[in-house]
């Protein structure tokens, strides 16, 4: 899977200079959407059929800063995968010098608008088949 580009904006920033560290998750986020949309399961699409992925934990482990006007590169991976549940890892590096700056994971599961749990193999067939064979080969 490709990277995902997000340039370091200046409201991302603190007092210190640094990326507050608050914005890493956020990216996470952006990553995650960006991975979807390539995989052919845009949330778009997604909530029209009536599932949502909702995040379960959130982790992020701080290596190097990021500053302002710099680009990094963030790579996702689903590492996880079964019926209801999910897990992606995020590798946060300088898009330039590839720089290791933060690494994370967030886990997930399915659900239906009214909040109940659901199966994804059940729900949406092709979609599961796809992750699941995704997974596998991470």
């Amino acid at each position: 899977m490709e990277k995902y580009i997000h340039r370091v904006q200046y409201y991302e920033t603190d007092k210190m200079g640094f990326v507050h560290h608050s914005n890493y998750i956020r990216w996470f986020e952006e990553a995650r959407s960006d991975f979807f949309n390539k995989v052919g399961a845009p949330y778009t699409e997604t909530e029209r059929r009536g599932i949502i992925s909702p995040v379960l934990s959130v982790s992020c482990k701080y290596i190097k800063s990021c500053y302002y006007d710099t680009d990094i590169a963030i790579k996702v991976n689903l590492v996880k995968y079964g019926n209801v549940k999910f897990v992606m890892k995020y590798t946060v590096t300088d898009a330039e010098t590839d720089e290791l700056k933060a690494e994370g994971e967030t886990e997930h599961c399915f659900l239906n608008n009214d909040g109940k749990v659901i199966s994804l193999k059940r729900e949406w067939p092709e979609m599961h088949d796809y992750l699941l064979k995704l997974s596998e080969s991470e």
